[in-house]
């Protein structure tokens, strides 16, 4: 079954839709929570919040690229169950770290408040992915979105931690330039 089907089955408001969605994506969905929030429970958990949500959100919603769609909820879904775990206990986890490291990156004097300005943002982030060698937009991936510790990324890349630290550190300084360059 392909995603228009299972759109067309969640627009009919059959649950078929997410019996599938789940048989097809669950695996991938499963990665994304685990690597947030290391704990198979709280994973499998955050993949039912995703998908009632999802079941919410269709229809209206018609997503473009369902697989990426479910992973977003997922991943936003695993992040505020990581920070309502985690609240007061700063310093203690590596998603403290990523948002951090992020934060430096991203630091600004305006937020993103109108749709405007996100469709704005997206467009450049989607651009400075682009711009990236494909080794570069792999380590920086691999560490924002789907939270892999630096040494997960070593090991899954076959090159040194070091290596990993430096290309981050570059590549955020690379996002801060060109975000300051956008205004």
């Amino acid at each position: 079954m392909n995603d228009s089907e299972l759109i067309a089955l969640l627009f009919d408001r059959d649950q078929r839709g997410l019996a599938e969605l789940k048989i097809r994506y669950g695996a991938y969905c499963y990665s994304v929570a685990f690597n947030i929030l290391r704990s198979t429970e709280d994973a499998e958990e955050c993949i039912n919040d995703a998908l009632l949500a999802l079941w919410k959100s269709i229809p209206p919603a018609r997503p473009e690229n369902l697989q990426m769609y479910l992973a977003g909820l997922v991943r936003n879904a695993a992040i505020s169950r990581w920070r309502r775990a985690h609240a007061g206990k700063r310093g203690s986890g590596h998603i403290e770290l990523l948002l951090e490291e992020l934060s430096d990156a991203a630091a600004g004097d305006r937020t993103a408040e109108s749709p405007e300005d996100i469709l704005a943002l997206r467009e450049t982030f989607n651009a400075f992915l682009g711009s990236l060698r494909p080794e570069q937009r792999r380590i920086f991936l691999l560490r924002y979105w789907y939270m892999d510790t630096v040494s997960e990324i070593a090991g899954k890349l076959g090159i040194s931690e070091n290596k990993v630290k430096v290309t981050l550190h570059r590549t955020r300084n690379k996002l801060k330039k060109t975000l300051e360059r956008e205004g």
